[in-house]
This record gives structure tokens, sequence and C-alpha cells, in this order.
């Protein structure tokens, strides 16, 4: 049986360490408080997180999900593992049935790759048939729906994997789409919304607890109305997506819904689209050019359109912002996971899955290990 040991490093962050890991059959078999073990690999002081999971990513170098077949989804989750991100749920925009279809069956095809070099497909993610045309964002509203009961019937699905769909309470049969969401088993999330109260309330006591992308494409906090960001601020038991890429979101805001919500209910996610890790230059993205310079996005309206930062670069952004090295545990992992229900992850424990990130001073990825296999070792 293969041993790979760890030396040399810091559990989280928080003045735990250094210590010696022991790994072997994707497995975190042992956690000693040492900083020196025979045949390990030195990790110079670094600090370990456990790997990051993506919960919404549209795609990366130059592949989108929606028209990815099963080597294109193996292709984006090679990019995103060198950048620490070890799952990952590729997330659908509203487009044609077909395409829902064709991309169900690439995931289908995906899971079943045994190349270790490649982020786990954890999920499927549909964002938006059933949005709010007025808080459409991104998306394309000429393929938005109306629910009807049983609809969600007709939504391809991949078996043995969560599923999250993102809606607005507020659209004709929103109600009992959220009734049939949490009887399916999926998890409903709330966005691309301007729904009141009243609706969001209602949509809670149907079982939903969880926002889309926080403070965008809803309602903001106004000082005589909650908004939808508010309310979901203000529900402890929510939680809730949120893009740190200091575009999507002001640095001030992160740092602020830091200290209101507080980690454990925060879910850092990329919103990365095809165009992530390719750099500056003009792109065509679900019908539209747009162009990508310095990390931002826009289109031909001058508006944001997407993401092309990674996990890491998150990572990055709210430890400057004075997040600790538990709030980035939480917040890249730990709470991505139970919402998941994947038990098996999310932590540097004993027994769970040995995917591995380790970050330096400044919280740049220096090493990932996935399934107990070493990808990438900086220096």
């Amino acid at each position: 049986m293969k041993e790979t040991i760890l030396q040399n490093v810091m559990l989280g962050g928080d003045d735990e360490g250094p210590v010696c890991i022991s790994v072997s059959e994707g497995v975190i078999r042992a956690i000693s408080a040492d900083s020196n073990c025979e045949g390990a690999i030195d990790l110079g002081g670094a600090t370990l997180l456990p790997g990051f999971i993506d919960i919404h990513n549209h795609g990366a170098v130059g592949i989108d999900v929606n028209d990815a077949d099963s080597d294109g989804l193996i292709e984006i989750g090679r990019f995103l593992l060198r950048a620490g991100v070890t799952s990952w749920v590729p997330t659908i925009v509203p487009d044609s049935d077909g395409v829902y279809l064709k991309v169900t069956d690439a995931v289908s095809k995906a899971i079943r790759s045994t190349s270790p070099d490649v982020a786990e497909i954890v999920g499927i993610h549909y964002e938006g048939i059933y949005s709010n045309r007025r808080v459409c964002g991104a998306l394309r509203p000429e393929y938005f729906k109306e629910y009807k009961r049983g609809d969600l019937d007709l939504l391809p699905s991949v078996e043995g994997l969560p599923h999250i769909l993102t809606f607005a309470p507020e659209v004709n049969g929103g109600m009992e789409l959220a009734e049939d969401i949490v009887s399916r088993g999926w998890i409903p999330s709330i966005g691309h919304t301007d729904a009141g109260i009243t609706h969001l309330e209602s949509a809670y006591s149907r079982g939903v607890r969880q926002v889309t992308h926080l403070f965008n494409a809803m309602t903001g906090i106004h000082h005589r109305e909650l908004g939808v960001a508010g309310w979901a601020i203000s529900k402890q038991d929510v939680s809730c997506e949120m893009i740190a890429d200091g575009i999507h979101v002001a640095e001030e805001i992160l740092r602020l819904a830091l200290l209101a919500k507080g980690s454990a209910g925060l879910m850092l996610v990329s919103d990365s689209i095809a165009p992530t890790g390719l750099g500056d230059g003009e792109f065509r993205v679900w019908g539209e050019d747009i162009v990508v310079e310095n990390l931002k996005t826009r289109n031909v309206n001058g508006s944001i359109a997407g993401s092309v930062v990674t996990l890491a670069d998150s990572l990055e952004r709210m430890l400057r912002l004075g997040a600790s090295g538990s709030d980035c545990v939480r917040m890249l992992a730990t709470n991505q996971s139970r919402r998941l229900g994947l038990h098996d992850r999310g932590e540097i424990e004993v027994g769970k899955k040995a995917d591995i990130v380790a970050v330096d001073s400044s919280g740049q990825v220096v090493f990932v290990m996935k399934s107990g296999e070493v990808i990438r070792s900086d220096g």
C-alpha cells in the first residue's frame, strides 16, 4: 500500500501546526503533531486547505458547459484542478431542451473518466430556466419558461449526482416549483429575482435554503426595503453563493457580507465562463461578443458579462480582506460539501478524501493533491 506523507504544513491557517499528514489509497490516514517525518514531501510551512469545491461554473479554457462534450468537460476539469478546485458542478444556462439533454449526457460520460488529473464532477446546476426577465443578467430570456406542475420531470438529470436549480420564486408557478424541487431531492436556490418578502418567506416555508450569487441579479439592501440580498443575509440557515472577484461584488461589500453573514453561511463560487484561463481578448459567449481585460468582462453595452476568475483568485482576495484560514476552509469547501451531501470531503480530517491544496503566505496555490495523487507541486 503506497503511502504519501506531507510534512512541515499548517492546518487551516489558524495556529495549528506544523504537522505531518499521512495519505494512502486516496484517504487521509493520520495527522500527527510533527514537523519532520521520514520520507515526506516538505511543503515549507505552507497552509493546507481541503480541495476547493466550485458549485457554480460555466466553463474555462475556451469551453462552455452548454456546448461541451465529455472531452470538453474533462478539459475544464483538468484546468480547474491545477487551480485547486478538486470538485466542481457544471452549470447550465437557459437554452434549448436539446442542449440540456446533450450536456447531461456529456456529464454522464465524463464522470466515468478515470484520469487522475481532472477535478471530479459532483453535481449539475441548472441556472435560471425559471427566472424573472427583469433580472436576467447575462442569461438569455428567450429561453426562460413558466413552470407547470410536472415540468421538472422533463428536465434531464444524471442519476447519483446532486442537482441545483436556480429559480425566481415570484414567477408563475414558482411556489409549485419550489415544492417539486424539494420533493425530488434537488437543491432549490433563489436567484435572478426581484421577489418581495412574501414570496421569499413562502419559498422558505417550502424548504428553500440557498441563494445564487448574493447581491448579483437580485434586489439589494435599502434602508426602507430589505431586498433579496438583505433577506438572505438575515436568514441564518440560508446559504449564499458569492462571487469574490472584486468586480461582481465590491471588496468592501465582500468584507461586509463576511462580517454580517459569517463564513458558515457563505459559499464562494467562480461563476466563471469559457474565456477563463485565456487572458485578455475578444470572445463570443452565449450568443454575444464580449471583451476580457484585466480579469474584467464586458459586453457591447458595457455590462459585466461573467467572471474569468478561479476560486484560487477568490481565496487570495478574501485573505487580503481579513478572512481567516478557517473562514476560507468553510467558504471554499466545507459549506459546499455539506450542501451537496458529500460527507467524504470538504475538511482536512482523518478518514476524509485526500483532496488537498497548499497555499503560501500570500494565499497562492503551490500544491494540489487529488485523491492522494500529487497533481501540482511548485518549488
